[in-house]
């Protein structure tokens, strides 16, 4: 160890500062954009899962699998803040992806790919936006990453322990979310990279497919343990609420696929950002000029993902093919290094110049993203879902510290307008230990039974201002949280109120 250190203390040092870099970038202003419907999903889930022994599959209940939150039940022990405790564990996660880019880089090319790939997971939106929200997706690509490292590195060594690695990996990234099957399927794509030419090809072809089934019965051995839920039947019913079958997929071959590329083209402009963009063009170039086999694997891994996603999924959203992107920001910091190379040689220009001219506006839109999201250059479908619909949850942060006051006077019942989602679950979670705070859900106005109920503790309403009926009657409004505002003008808001009596409102 002491001898590794000393030969490799300057390339080590250099990962250090960048993932000093990456850790200042993703910290600041962590909880600034309001939570979104399935951050507070998952986040309610783990504190239910954590207070209840019995409920540890409750996820499976929603065809959802669990390890994002039985990870998070360790969280939450550890950070107060419940929006936080979910962000940190994602930033954790895309940690691991930055770190996973940078072995394949350095393993599969050299340092400066290494390098140059991690500064990239660093520093493009794309990663940068989704690394900081509580979702599923950045484990996903975590494992997705490490499994394509160990993949490639069993193709050249051949040895049991990485297929049992590469096993572990596959388990984990199924038991985060079932769509990290298409790494499973990606796997023979790694084939490209297999000495056919070897005199001995056969026999160490056989061997690597005895390493592979090795590799997938560890894989599917621990996806299995979800058996042990009541609800596992439940991950295959689900999955058919969001895409297609192949047969319907057959009669409109090009719809939802051309939609969805061109959501994709779009994203890709505006989240990975054009100075990127035109790198992984480069990249996929230069592998197909220079035939590297290696790049090849890396690319169809990134690939062909998120080409079934387009032709299958009948809802789309950008963090659906955020595993896709670190093998395609590999690719483009192979562009990267040997652009770098041929500026050196050719007009001396130094590396660092190149860099900063290359990432300083993708470094521009990743800063708009941290410190006033409502400003940076976001995908229409994300700004809308992420912020100005029922989905985005301004205020209630607001929301559950007044009720936490309220709450100190004796009994608060607080109605919402949902029952599943940003309402009430991204409320809730503020109250998981809070016995004086009690729940109604299901409630878009001022019932009569809500009203009853007010006669006999403090109650409130919490709804968004565009399912709200508008009648005010037997309420009075506290306060409202408006949300973003809609390209036409519309705008949004959380609102509060409090239930009045029925015999302070007049009515019977």
């Amino acid at each position: 160890m002491v001898k590794f250190l000393k030969t490799h203390w300057i390339s080590l040092s250099i990962i250090l500062a960048i993932s000093l870099v990456y850790f200042l970038i993703r910290l600041p202003n962590l909880t600034m954009q309001p939570i979104f419907a399935d951050e507070a999903i998952y986040i309610r889930w783990a504190q239910v899962m954590k207070a209840e022994p019995s409920l540890r599959f409750l996820p499976l209940t929603d065809g959802k699998t669990p390890l994002f939150m039985w990870i998070l039940m360790g969280v939450l022990k550890f950070v107060h803040d419940p929006l936080m405790a979910g962000r940190l564990l994602s930033i954790i996660s895309g940690y691991f992806t930055l770190l996973g880019v940078f072995a394949i880089g350095w393993r599969f090319f050299n340092f400066r790919v290494g390098l140059y790939s991690a500064l990239l997971v660093t520093v493009v939106p794309f990663m940068v936006f989704l690394d900081r929200m509580a979702l599923v997706d950045s484990m996903t690509a975590a494992f997705s990453v490490w499994a394509l490292f160990s993949a490639l590195l069993l193709i050249k060594e051949e040895r049991i322990d990485l297929a049992m690695i590469l096993g572990y990996f596959y388990g984990g990234g199924l038991l985060t979310k079932t769509p990290a099957l298409f790494s499973i399927l990606m796997l023979p794509t790694t084939l490209i990279t297999f000495d056919w030419k070897s005199k001995i090809s056969q026999h160490k072809l056989l061997r690597l497919l005895c390493l592979w089934v090795i590799a997938l019965v560890i894989a599917f051995g621990i996806y299995n343990l979800l058996r042990l839920g009541s609800g596992f039947a439940n991950l295959s019913s689900r999955n058919q609420d969001y895409i297609f079958s192949p047969l319907q997929t057959l009669v409109h071959p090009f719809d939802p696929f051309i939609p969805h590329l061109q959501d994709t083209i779009i994203w890709f402009i505006d989240l990975l950002s054009w100075p990127i963009l035109l790198l992984l063009v480069g990249g996929i170039v230069g592998i197909i000029y220079h035939k590297n086999k290696t790049g090849w694997a890396i690319f169809l891994w990134g690939l062909l993902p998120m080409l079934i996603l387009l032709a299958f999924l009948k809802t789309f959203t950008t963090r659906y093919i955020l595993s896709s992107i670190p093998p395609l920001l590999i690719i483009a910091a192979l562009a990267l290094d040997q652009l770098g190379r041929w500026l050196e040689t050719r007009i001396k220009l130094s590396m660092h110049m190149i860099l900063l001219l290359l990432l300083l506006w993708p470094i521009y839109l990743s800063y708009l993203i941290v410190t006033q999201p409502l400003v940076a250059i976001l995908p229409r479908s994300e700004r809308s879902g992420y912020f100005e619909d029922w989905t985005a949850g301004w205020g209630l942060r607001e929301i559950a510290q007044y009720l936490t006051q309220q709450s100190q006077q004796g009994l608060v019942v607080v109605a919402t307008e949902g029952i599943f989602g940003t309402l009430p679950d991204g409320l809730q979670i503020y109250f998981d230990k809070n016995t004086q705070v009690v729940f109604k859900p299901g409630n878009a106005s001022a019932s009569a039974q809500l009203r009853q109920t007010a006669s006999e503790h403090s109650t409130f309403l919490v709804v968004n201002s565009n399912r709200f009926s508008g009648n005010q009657e037997g309420l009075q409004l506290i306060q409202s949280y408006p949300k973003a505002k809609a390209p036409d003008g519309h705008q949004d808001s959380m609102l509060l109120f409090k239930v009045l009596p029925a015999d302070l409102s007049g009515t019977n």
